[in-house]
């Protein structure tokens, strides 16, 4: 399964540096690549199993390690180029291998699952979001930053449900969790799980719940990190949402003066989505000064000749 492996290694090397827009192609050839192998174990997808059973024995557990890895990445990729049914195809695919494995194996379902909770708040499904996040936080006992990143999710679903304490006791959980920093129980896969990561959903939640000031503090926090993967290009679209929600148009022109001209550069489909959104937003904004008009006129033809690429 190196061939597997190698392509995994490609997605993931071109999702951090260029963004899922541009990944996607690419995701869903390598998915298509190993279909022959892939199709041995075509049952799992739509039956459960139980872990370590006989499902999926026509491959290894190597090998099926390997796809289940490739489907996490893809569907990651996908979720952030916005591609969802295909997104939660692979999701499910990932799953259903993750549970033909020993459990000291399939810690990469967690990080599935962890998809899965960001995609169903982003769908406007904080309920099932929320279903997942707990469930696995009352689960065997996760790592903590594991633990933290769930708490993350927790408190975005319990944002968009209103439930301002919770979610509020959910971020302060994530941080205590995060400031004991790394553990030898902590997954590889974690690494990305910093506090700029943070920061960027802890403005994000604030955002749900109505507090544009705080939202727009912490998500400013999430934006001066430097050499972040390409997808933290939603925090700053966020950020120039939330600022425009608040009215605050001189720091909205601002920041728009400095992302226009990198729109071709945005690899994440959801930052193009939240700077559309950012730019109607203005457009019906009361007392809106014409520069920033123009900029954001200026904005929505350059992502319209983004999206016709």
């Amino acid at each position: 399964m190196e061939h597997v492996a190698a392509l995994t290694a490609q997605l993931l090397e071109t999702d951090r540096t260029v963004g899922a827009r541009r990944a996607a192609p690419a995701a869903l050839r390598a998915v298509a690549s190993v279909a022959s192998v892939a199709s041995v174990d075509s049952d799992i997808a739509g039956r459960p199993h139980r872990r370590g059973t006989g499902a999926g024995r026509g491959t290894g557990a190597a090998e099926r390690s390997a796809l289940m890895e490739l489907f996490q990445v893809a569907a990651w990729i996908l979720f952030d180029a916005e591609r969802h049914g295909t997104s939660r195809r692979l999701a499910r695919r990932a799953l259903a291998l993750a549970s033909t494995l020993p459990r000291e194996s399939g810690s990469v379902e967690l990080l599935v699952l962890s998809v899965l909770c960001l995609q169903e708040e982003h769908l406007g499904r904080p309920a099932e979001s929320l279903r997942i996040s707990s469930s696995v936080l009352a689960g065997e006992h996760p790592s903590a930053r594991v633990a933290a990143i769930f708490h993350v999710r927790e408190a975005r679903a319990r944002a968009r449900l209103r439930q301002r304490r919770r979610a509020l006791r959910s971020l302060a959980a994530a941080r205590e969790l995060l400031a004991d920093g790394p553990s030898e129980r902590d997954p590889s896969w974690t690494w990305w799980f910093d506090r700029s990561e943070l920061d960027g959903h802890h403005g994000l939640a604030l955002a749900a719940l109505g507090d544009l000031d705080g939202a727009a503090s912490f998500l400013y926090e999430a934006t001066a990190a430097r050499g972040a993967p390409a997808y933290r290009s939603l925090f700053p679209a966020e950020l120039a949402s939330v600022l425009a929600r608040a009215g605050a148009w001189r720091e909205t022109d601002t920041l728009l003066s400095s992302l226009v001209g990198s729109v071709p550069d945005i690899g994440s489909v959801r930052a193009l989505n939240a700077l559309a959104r950012t730019a109607r937003t203005i457009e019906g904004g009361p007392r809106v000064p014409r520069a920033l008009r123009d900029a954001s006129g200026h904005l929505g033809e350059t992502l319209r000749k983004e999206r016709a690429r």
